[in-house]
């Protein structure tokens, strides 16, 4: 009985749907943040190199 109560967690009309392992989701918040601010700073990360 607890086998079928774990199947059925997800919605139907989600059941189908294959999610993303979770670290692969952390992974891709920090390159996106690590992006978003090399665009946002781009200017002033720059001029520690001049």
């Amino acid at each position: 009985m607890t086998e079928n109560n774990n199947d059925e967690l997800r919605p139907s009309k989600m059941r189908g749907v294959a999610f993303p392992k979770a670290k692969y989701g952390v992974i891709a918040a920090v390159i996106i943040i690590i992006l978003v601010n090399i665009i946002y700073y781009k200017e002033t990360i720059f001029s520690f190199f001049k």
